[in-house]
């Protein structure tokens, strides 16, 4: 059975929380492009997005979340992570830190390092999800090598009845994939340029006296 669609409002929302919630996979609109999401308890939610979208299981899933304070419920947010956190979202940051101690998560989800990737996004949607839910593990919403649906009609296209519900919010707003940054080692490290600009993310590190490796280079 195809994915039903609904309009990215507050009913449609609310549908979408239940059918996470019932272990369904959902596609949204996001700050960049569209993604695929499952509740983070949902028993085998997160090995499903992998076959839905076709993707190597050694590569991890970023966990979207509805504000800074879902960060400590997953990830040690130690000193670097918390200064760029603060300052960058909502927005195009991916922090990449240790995963808690006493938190268990799929291995899938974070590939086996003990590591997970957090972002609070800027948009309505993954952020009330994620409130909904909790943290909200999503990805892009297409089959892995081919381009990234922009609306509802392409999602439908590419991911056909893997899917359970769409959220069309309209054509996505495009854009650069966040930046991502290390901050799990000592020193921390520019993973994947993006959004945010590697000397922005220096300032900051140097404002708060936080020794860093940014590059992009």
């Amino acid at each position: 059975m195809s994915a039903r669609i609904v309009p990215d409002d507050v009913d449609g929302r609310a549908e979408a929380v239940t059918t996470l919630r019932a272990g369904g996979v959902i596609a949204l609109p996001t700050d960049t492009v569209y993604g695929i999401a499952v509740a983070l308890d949902s028993s085998g939610g997160v090995e499903r997005l992998f076959q839905v979208k076709r993707r190597p299981p050694d590569k991890g899933i970023v966990l979207l979340l509805d504000d800074a304070t879902q960060a400590g419920s997953i990830g040690v947010m130690g000193p670097a992570a918390t200064a760029l956190a603060d300052a960058l979202w909502p927005g195009g940051l991916t922090v990449v830190v240790p995963q808690r101690p006493d938190v268990t998560l799929p291995a899938v989800l974070t590939g086996g390092a003990g590591t997970i990737g957090l972002r609070v996004p800027d948009h309505r949607t993954p952020r009330t999800l994620a409130q909904g839910v909790g943290p909200l593990p999503t990805t892009s919403a297409n089959v892995s090598g081919l381009p990234e649906a922009r609306d509802a009609a392409e999602i439908l296209d590419q991911l056909g009845d893997g899917v359970d519900l769409i959220l069309d919010g309209g054509a996505a707003r495009g854009g650069p994939a966040s930046t991502v940054v290390d901050c799990s080692r000592e020193r921390p490290v520019v993973l994947r340029d993006g959004a945010v600009p590697v000397a922005r993310l220096a300032a900051i590190l140097d404002a708060a006296g936080i020794a860093h490796d940014l590059s992009d280079e």
